[in-house]
């Protein structure tokens, strides 16, 4: 007779009751690690918990990388990161089932993927804010919520991959203090900030797995926090997956935060309070702590239960003929059309931030370019952090070069380190400036200056990143470089790959053109030339604020939103949230706003006036005409990205809920507050685009 937890009639938690049962203590302790032995008795194999797959299938051999996560959430397009999470999911599916068939079970080719990092990127030097949707809780909340879906798939029974949410909650540096740091936060921030995105998808995406962070949130450690796992995720919000603690978080507990004295207790106390599977190995020590009291084995029971329902949503314990995404092949890994979805991906995540007219280059008039700088010709900027990797890479100078007919002359020089005080470069890069049409210079940041810490990806052997930035300003030596450029007299056009926030004040003032291209991924030099060449009309908006300088930003520690990011930030910016250029021109009319029941009716009417098709990002945005002193300022609660041919127009159609207009206050009670209200469409923040309409609106409660 078959074991009930092998039967596909029977529910998961059937299943997973039996299952179970059937475990020794010992057992099951074991496979609340991420490491789970194989229990051969029960035919049950070894399984490593630990994967990613943060801008396509990482570390786990050749795979397509798609843009950094902070450039996939400039494209301000749901449906095409639904398109990248769809393509990722059917690669990880397929590596998974060739790794079975080889009888391969280790790190990094399951199916239970540590994607997406949704937390709120609140400061520009975090060094893994490039992880991230960016600095607004809309936004992140959207992306991650059509991210989960296309990775788990839209099968009513199975799981095509898990997800899982991180870093919860209340996590964005600084790199170097987060296993002891305590992050407090005000009620108010808490729940208007830091938790939004987490809420969405735990309610909307029902993401199987939620990673517990590092630090501290006001006194409780994340990983073993009544507030955060108890009181909100499985009470409030009803969560019924499984807790992963982040890699080494549980020893953090007693080691770092002190608040256990043993790693017994620790590990006691993150299983009591809703953590249930360790990244790491104090788990082992369960098996004293249920000695000496600390906790029983009912509470054991439950958490391996729910591990190992995901294992059964997943079809690990089902003939693979009964699972609809067993049957993917191992051709769609590294496909012709991931690649082609990863240059389309890349053209619609750059930001034009500046323009004199330059833009796009003719390709036809010019005889000499020089590509000049650190990141013109180096392929591991292309790729991040938590990279796969690319069976070929397109770097900005090898784009340029397909880009031109054999007739134009390029010309390259490094001209520079990427932040090392290093001049001996400049001499070549000057000389061959001096003989070009135009210069195309690319900068930026690099791995070495944001990452996580400790981390080794993306850098030469034995290097290691510095984790966060100190200042926000673009390096130095790469600053004088661009001057000495610009004083030979010939165009210089300032492209950058980096996935943060950089002040380049000079640049804004003295270059003719800016592009923002994040870390683009394997086909970031393709879609840096069909930009700059014409081939595709950029239409990226920014997802953070580019701040004029370092001084303007509150001490790093500080998690206060109080004159931070847009929706708090009173002063002046270089660069700000929302805002990109177009090489055509929109213009917004003809905005309606009703209430329909409980739903906010808006329709605003688009136009392309210029001579060139192109997209445009309509971005909604309220605002209280009297705002408490703690209430943000603004608030983004509606973005589409639409398609439009020159003197082509459309009507945008949105729906806002009550519940968007509502705030929270210091109870942490959200309420629908009596006033007038601005809604605002347009290109941009209002005030800080020429293409908007807004209309004010009375609400009572």
């Amino acid at each position: 007779m078959i074991a009930q937890f092998l039967d596909p009639n029977l529910s998961f938690s059937e299943r997973a009751d039996d299952l179970v049962r059937r475990l020794t203590p010992d057992e099951k302790i074991r496979q609340m690690m991420h490491h789970a032995p194989a229990v051969e008795r029960l035919g049950i194999p070894a399984y490593n918990w630990w994967n990613e797959c943060l801008h396509g299938v990482a570390r786990a051999g050749t795979a397509t990388v798609f843009p950094q996560v902070i450039g996939l959430a400039a494209s301000w397009n749901l449906a095409l990161i639904h398109e990248i999470g769809s393509a990722i999911s059917d690669a990880a599916r397929a590596k998974y089932h060739e790794a079975q068939r080889q009888g391969h079970h280790g790190q990094y080719y399951g199916l239970t993927f540590w994607t997406p990092n949704i937390n709120i990127f609140r400061d520009p030097r975090w060094g893994r804010g490039q992880e991230t949707c960016g600095e607004d809780p809309y936004l992140t909340a959207r992306t991650g919520v059509v991210l989960i879906r296309a990775l788990q798939g839209d099968d009513p029974r199975y799981l095509k991959t898990a997800a899982c949410a991180k870093h919860y909650a209340v996590h964005s540096g600084p790199e170097a203090d987060r296993h002891h740091f305590d992050a407090v936060v005000s009620t108010r921030d808490l729940w208007e900030t830091y938790l939004p995105a987490f809420e969405a998808a735990v309610r909307e995406a029902s993401v199987e797995a939620v990673m517990g962070a590092y630090n501290r949130t006001n006194g409780e450690a994340c990983c073993a926090s009544p507030t955060l796992l108890g009181d909100i995720l499985r009470q409030r919000w009803g969560f019924n997956g499984h807790v992963v603690s982040d890699c080494g978080a549980i020893d953090d507990i007693y080691r770092q935060h002190k608040l256990a004295l043993t790693p017994e207790a620790a590990a006691a106390l993150a299983v009591r309070m809703g953590c249930d599977l360790n990244c790491g190995g104090t788990y082992s020590a369960l098996t004293a702590a249920v000695a000496q009291g600390l906790i029983d084995e009912a509470t054991i029971d439950q958490a391996v239960k729910r591990l190992f329902i995901t294992r059964m949503k997943l079809g690990m314990f089902d003939p693979p003929e009964q699972v609809p995404f067993a049957a993917i092949p191992f051709s769609v890994n590294d496909s012709a059309e991931h690649r082609a979805l990863a240059r389309r991906a890349a053209c619609e995540s750059m930001v034009l931030l500046k323009n004199d007219g330059i833009l796009p280059l003719d390709r036809h008039s010019l005889r000499r370019i020089a590509v000049i700088g650190p990141n013109a010709d180096d392929p591991a900027v292309l790729l991040g952090n938590y990279h796969g990797y690319p069976s070929a890479s397109v770097t900005p100078l090898e784009g340029i070069r397909r880009a031109v007919a054999s007739s134009v002359v390029i010309t390259y020089a490094r001209g520079c380190h990427i932040w090392k005080d290093d001049t001996g470069g400049y001499h070549e890069a000057l000389e061959q400036a001096i003989a070009a049409d135009v210069i195309l210079f690319f900068g930026g940041l690099n791995q070495g200056l944001e990452g996580e810490e400790g981390q080794e990806e993306g850098l030469p052997p034995g290097d290691k990143s510095q984790g966060d930035r100190t200042q926000i300003e673009l390096p130095a030596v790469q600053e004088a470089l661009l001057q000495a450029l610009h004083a030979t007299g010939k165009p210089v056009i300032l492209v950058l790959l980096n996935g943060s926030a950089v002040a380049i004040n000079w640049s804004e003032a003295h270059l003719p053109a800016i592009l923002e291209a994040w870390y683009p991924g394997e086909e970031g030099g393709s879609a840096i030339a069909d930009v700059l060449f014409g081939d595709y009309n950029p239409a990226g908006r920014l997802p953070i604020t580019f701040y004029r300088a370092t001084s303007d930003l509150p001490p790093f520690t500080d998690y206060a939103m109080k004159n931070r990011t847009y929706r708090y930030f009173t002063g002046p910016v270089l660069y700000p949230f929302g805002y990109g250029l177009s090489y055509t021109t929109f213009v917004y009319s003809d905005l309606r706003v009703a209430w329909v029941g409980d739903t906010l009716s808006i329709s605003v009417q688009v136009a392309n006036n210029g001579q060139r098709a192109g997209d445009e990002v309509v971005q909604i945005y309220v605002r209280e005409v009297e705002p408490a002193a703690t209430a943000p300022r603004l608030s983004l609660q509606g973005f589409q990205r639409l398609h439009l041919a020159a003197g082509a127009s459309a009507t945008v159609d949105f729906s806002l809920a009550r519940t968007q207009l509502m705030q929270v206050d210091e109870s942490g009670t959200r309420h629908l507050k009596p006033g007038i209200f601005e809604i605002c469409a347009g290109g941009g923040q209002p005030g800080k685009t020429a293409a908007g309409v807004q209309m004010t609106l009375q609400v009572s409660d």
